[in-house]
């Protein structure tokens, strides 16, 4: 063990991701992500600076989103709504499954 090293010394690992490792991860033009961003679909976090913070959500949503547009040859707007569309479903089932478990006790 390092004497020197300390836990308490290492940086925190952020949970947000800057604008351009994002681009990275996505994979996607940045004038498809502005053009998200003007939509609203997407609501990252900013800094003082007024840059960018994303989440790994983000990049799982883009990355859904592209698949769709792709598959479907769709627009960023008819995909972004057939992602919210999913998310929503998705939602309501493990809404239902709470009441299921709960009419079971």
């Amino acid at each position: 063990m390092d004497k020197y090293r300390y836990e308490e010394d290492l940086p925190i690992q952020s949970e947000y991701i800057a604008w351009a490792e994002f681009l990275e991860l996505t994979a996607v033009h940045p004038t498809r992500l502005g053009e998200l961003l003007e939509l609203g679909w997407l609501n990252p976090a900013r800094t003082g600076q007024q840059e960018y913070l994303f989440t790994r959500k983000d990049v799982y949503r883009l990355r859904k989103l592209e698949r769709i547009c792709t598959d479907f040859t769709l627009s960023a707007l008819g995909g972004s709504i057939i992602v919210d569309l999913l998310e929503r479903i998705d939602q309501l089932e493990r809404k239902v499954q709470e009441l299921e478990l709960l009419l079971r006790e």
